[in-house]
């Protein structure tokens, strides 16, 4: 029997069992870069409470107003909206070191510049902090993309590592998926 994901997902991936797998913790503060629609956003807003925050990163106006708008339907304050463009250096306007954890996925298969993203994640990022990378797997399926910039799991742990990233682990992000973790050492 097929899991039954959330509905907002494009039925090709469970945020609630992903966010389980991370290590996310509560008070945490967390950029959620592409954000898209906020499928992430608000869960992992839920998760990390009132002492937490989430800013929601995209350069799509219409899917900022989406979250902001999920956000007060879904009782969650702690979010903060961020228009901002990840292929630009500064690009997501968030400080240096300045969260816990960032999370990106769907992304890196729509663009080409896919390393300027990682070196962004990782220049947010506090030492210690857990890069969560999310994004569709090479292999070419009935659904998602079709292969253009995907991207197989060996080379996106390689542009991880690239950026200045320790590899930490896998973990299951949906039959459609890869799911890497990374950690900022320095």
């Amino acid at each position: 029997m097929e899991e039954k994901l959330p509905s907002g997902t494009g039925g090709f991936i469970n945020p609630q069992k992903v966010i389980e797998q991370i290590g996310l913790k509560e008070g945490a503060k967390v950029a959620d870069f592409g954000c898209g629609h906020g499928y992430f956003t608000i869960p992992v807003a839920k998760l990390v409470g009132k002492e937490g925050k989430v800013y929601a990163v995209d350069i799509l106006l219409e899917a900022l107003e989406a979250v902001r708008s999920r956000a007060q339907l879904e009782n969650a304050p702690n979010i903060e909206t961020v228009r901002g463009n990840l292929e630009a250096a500064n690009g997501s306007r968030l400080p240096d070191n300045s969260v816990d954890l960032v999370l990106l996925h769907n992304v890196l298969f729509q663009t080409q510049k896919k390393l300027e993203i990682i070196k962004e994640a990782r220049r947010t990022l506090k030492r210690g902090g857990t890069f969560v990378l999310i994004d569709w797997k090479k292999e070419v399926a009935a659904i998602g993309p079709r292969d253009g910039g995907r991207l197989s799991f060996d080379e996106a742990r390689a542009l991880g590592q690239e950026a200045g990233f320790v590899f930490n682990r896998v973990f299951d992000a949906g039959r459609y998926h890869f799911g890497l973790t990374f950690f900022k050492a320095q």
